[in-house]
């Protein structure tokens, strides 16, 4: 991967073997990057970056629109996302049993942890429950699609990622998922999930595989911008 700079703009820059000028602005912060085919000549994807300017700051003034939550510090009264819902955090100290996450009527995160306890330590705590949590729905939504996508997932796994909602190693047959997808509505992480099984069936984001999106899952453009509607700051 390499860059490319236009004026004041840093370009992401790929080139791959392929025909077109592909060019992406992306979340959450607005990242610009443009995939080439291998021989493009340097000057014409300069003047091609300079007509599309107008359109590249238009998608990065939506990004800075976008309602972005607070940091947290993991106190009583913060709001916190589980599943697309919305819940006030209970902070509950106890220096007996296990550490942990409870939801309590539909309306509270109860998040038991030591007393005297750290930010950075309550963070661990949520992490880790978001991360059992999210690690129990993957399964199901796999064995539903890999028939009928018609492919076989070898292995998977959950990680934070800052850029990306998922990622998937053709090769092995792994995916992997973004933590926060625990917190979004549980159709985005079933379009995450298609959407990096379906790259077992074509690699690049090409005609290809948006009509293999098209098939499966007609309604995940609405499904996509709802994902990244909202941006988490931790």
């Amino acid at each position: 991967m390499g860059k490319l700079t236009v004026g004041d703009l840093e370009i992401e820059l790929i080139r791959k073997n392929i025909k077109n000028i592909h060019l992406a602005v992306l979340p959450p912060d607005g990242r610009v990057r443009v995939s080439v085919p291998q021989k493009q000549d340097d000057e014409v994807l300069r003047w091609f970056i300079v007509s599309k300017l107008s359109w590249i700051k238009k998608q990065q003034a939506k990004f800075k629109k976008q309602k972005r939550q607070p940091a947290r510090e993991y106190v009583s009264g913060e709001s916190h996302y589980y599943l697309g819902e919305r819940y006030r955090l209970n902070v509950i100290y106890t220096n007996k049993g296990q550490q942990g996450v409870e939801l309590h009527n539909r309306t509270h995160l109860n998040l038991f942890v030591r007393e005297n306890s750290t930010k950075e330590q309550r963070q661990k705590v949520m992490k880790e429950w978001y991360r059992c949590e999210l690690k129990a729905l993957i399964p199901p939504l796999i064995e539903k699609w890999e028939p009928l996508i018609g492919v076989k997932v070898n292995s998977w796994g959950v990680k934070l990622m800052k850029t990306r909602w998922g990622s998937c190693n053709i090769t092995a047959g792994r995916i992997w998922l973004n933590l926060d997808l625990a917190k979004r509505n549980p159709a985005c992480l079933e379009y995450i999930v298609v959407h990096e099984m379906v790259h077992l069936l074509e690699r690049l984001h090409n005609a290809n595989f948006v009509a293999y999106m098209d098939r499966f899952l007609p309604d995940w453009r609405n499904i996509k911008a709802a994902l990244n509607g909202l941006v988490f700051d931790e």
